[in-house]
């Protein structure tokens, strides 16, 4: 198989901006025929640029009329498990964006429908693809004892930058009982997920979700999971976050927030005894800014710094099509469902801990 047939659950600002360009630029990879959003303008509008006339504002009747290798399941977090459960159930390959659910039931009936089905599920963590990411993780396997770790997420508004390169769509048509719908679901895997607790609480758990499930992640193939979390807090409604995990030898700390500043800063750092690691992450927003690792080297009486750019392509582009190998190859996902339930697992200590 060469070309493959999908179909797209969600065409807003993340599909906009990353995976239909992309999509658009591997014609020999990807062949867009079916999308589907509950905005029926946006709908509508978007299925005029990218030419797609199988146009549905239901997922299921998707599902059902359109002839499909592979779905992108890119709408809001609330509906991942049921489009992702419901495509399995067809053996329609997913690609499901991050967070691939909130709650390790969620997680665990994903894992119970792929394991019945002959399709795979794949997880959007974009940044474990960057070139520059996987030499930092070759590096660290050479680095000896590691004396601390340092993981940064401070980010702005994501339309500080997408309102400066380019238009993406947004309509007012939504049903305002879907609305209430997806609020009450919300709040219902909130409650699932960390029991009764604070509106700062679930706001801190919905940025780990978010933003911080790209850290973790990244973290865990890094240096492993973490022992247990010795310490967290969160602050101002939960937007901003600082924890201290414990590994075996060393500490990390996770840094984290979002305000209203124009720049974004994520990277993680290794510091070994004489040698120290950093991959520089900017916004996956305006691609093409590429991600970048910086070695430093103390030797003999010398300092050195080597800062290295594998590449412009961007890391999108490796987890494409990569995961266009995972459908025509039967390629094994990287970030699978029992990938993101290890997430789950340090999102839950973290709640724990800042609980306490």
């Amino acid at each position: 198989m060469g070309k493959i047939k999908v179909g797209v659950i969600g065409v807003g600002e993340i599909a906009q901006i990353i995976h239909l360009p992309i999509m658009e630029s591997l014609p020999e990879l990807y062949e867009m025929v079916a999308f589907c959003d509950i905005s029926e303008r946006l709908l509508v509008t978007i299925g005029e640029k990218y030419r797609v006339k199988k146009l549905y504002t239901n997922a299921n009747t998707m599902l059902e009329q359109a002839e499909l290798d592979a779905v992108f399941v890119l709408n809001n977090m609330e509906y991942h498990t049921e489009c992702t459960i419901a495509a399995l159930n067809k053996n329609i390959h997913v690609f499901v964006e991050k967070p691939m659910c909130v709650t390790e039931a969620e997680a665990r009936a994903i894992i119970e429908a792929r394991n019945a089905s002959r399709a795979s599920v794949m997880v959007g963590y974009m940044r474990r693809f960057a070139p520059a990411y996987l030499r930092a993780v070759e590096e660290v396997k050479s680095l000896g004892p590691i004396n601390y770790a340092r993981i940064r997420d401070i980010i702005g508004p994501n339309r500080f930058f997408t309102s400066q390169f380019g238009h993406v769509y947004r309509f007012d048509d939504i049903p305002a009982e879907a609305m209430q719908e997806r609020r009450q679901r919300n709040a219902r895997l909130m409650r699932e997920a960390v029991g009764e607790a604070s509106d700062e609480i679930y706001a801190a758990y919905g940025l780990l979700l978010g933003l911080n499930s790209h850290d973790v992640s990244a973290m865990r193939e890094m240096l492993g999971s973490p022992t247990r979390v010795k310490a967290a807090a969160s602050w101002r409604g939960g937007s901003f976050k600082s924890v201290i995990f414990e590994f075996d030898g060393f500490n990390a700390t996770l840094e984290t927030g979002v305000d209203q500043q124009g720049r974004f800063d994520a990277h993680i750092e290794v510091y070994g005894e004489r040698k120290s690691i950093l991959v520089q992450y900017d916004t996956p927003y305006l691609r093409q800014l590429p991600t970048t690792l910086r070695i430093r080297e103390t030797i003999g009486d010398g300092f050195e710094e080597t800062v290295v750019r594998p590449t412009y392509k961007d890391a999108y582009v490796y987890e494409l099509e990569y995961f266009h190998e995972v459908v025509t190859e039967g390629k094994e996902p990287k970030t699978t469902p029992e990938d993101y339930l290890q997430d789950l697992a340090i999102f839950k200590m973290i709640v724990d801990a800042i609980r306490s």
